[in-house]
């Protein structure tokens, strides 16, 4: 058994060269795995339909005679409310439902929403009853969300 005694000589200049050239090979397929990955995509939020688009009503019924509150909504947003079968007996004797209906509906239409709405002390009784009757509409053009999550695992 002999053994003979192997010596390698390294340069410096060339170990330096294979460092770089590895770690930017290294860097290189970081890169590209990090560009064709695909990605999880946590904070993406799917915008879903909030109302089944249509036109809702409401009634008010107001001691002889009904006045009916209408809303009309498209799958995400609240379009217009406006008051339907309004006669000159209602406007006389209520004389604050036409000018409370527009502050509401405006207010509802900026915001999306029937919660935090306000309203004057002279005409509380007649907003409360129109807001009532606001989101009675607003109800109905709702989707339940456990029926849609049904719709979506029958049509995939």
């Amino acid at each position: 058994m002999s053994a003979k005694t192997k010596i390698v000589v390294l340069h410096m200049k060339e170990l330096i060269y294979t460092a770089i050239f590895v770690g930017l090979g290294i860097l290189l397929i970081m890169l590209l795995l990090f560009m064709f990955l695909p990605k999880k995509e946590k904070d993406k939020s799917v915008e879903t339909m909030k109302y089944v688009a249509g036109v809702y009503t409401s009634s008010i019924l107001f001691h002889d005679s009904t006045l009916d509150v209408q809303v009309i909504v498209d799958e995400n947003r609240i379009n217009s409310i406006s008051l339907v079968n309004l006669n000159e007996t209602v406007t006389t004797m209520y004389p604050l439902v036409e000018p409370a209906l527009e502050e509401v509906s405006d207010q509802i239409i900026k915001t999306q929403s029937v919660e935090n709405i306000s309203y004057q002390a002279d005409n509380q009784y007649t907003t409360v009853m129109l807001l009532n009757a606001v989101e009675n509409a607003i109800e109905k053009a709702e989707i339940d969300a456990a029926a849609e999550q049904k719709n979506r695992r029958t049509n995939s």
